[in-house]
């Protein structure tokens, strides 16, 4: 068997993961395209473990690790897609920057904080009114 054949498509199935995953914005499509890569290197680690005829078949024992790490992978991919899909009504990775926290408006300087015995200012925000006051 020529190393050539399978060595190509392997090359082949991974571009299309790479471009996958850096042109698609949905989510569920990156996972794939994750996957597609996946199999482009286990097709490798096959296609190498036959032609060096590996008596102890590397390439097949650690196609198989590959295999469960993308199980896993999928897995819990899939489970993130799903959370931020009913948060926020969209798989789309580009408004994923949204769920980060917005930063602080002020500074945190221990010269600026208000002393425990200071009433909370008008800049200060209601969530830390409420902890004042409670």
């Amino acid at each position: 068997m020529h190393l050539v054949y399978p060595a190509v498509l392997a090359a082949l199935l991974f571009a299309i993961g790479v471009y996958g995953v850096l042109a698609r914005r949905n989510a569920i499509l990156v996972l794939m395209s994750v996957e597609l890569m996946l199999n482009a290197v286990n097709l490798n680690l096959v296609a190498f473990d036959v032609w060096l005829r590996d008596t102890l078949h590397a390439g097949q024992a650690l196609t198989l690790f590959t295999i469960a790490i993308a199980a896993a992978e999928i897995g819990i991919g899939l489970a993130i897609v799903l959370m931020v899909h009913r948060n926020k009504g969209t798989s789309d990775v580009d408004r994923l920057r949204d769920t980060a926290e917005p930063p602080e408006p002020w500074s945190t300087d221990a010269a600026d904080e208000p002393s425990s015995d200071d009433a909370p200012t008008d800049d200060t925000p209601a969530g830390e009114k409420a902890e004042a006051t409670a």
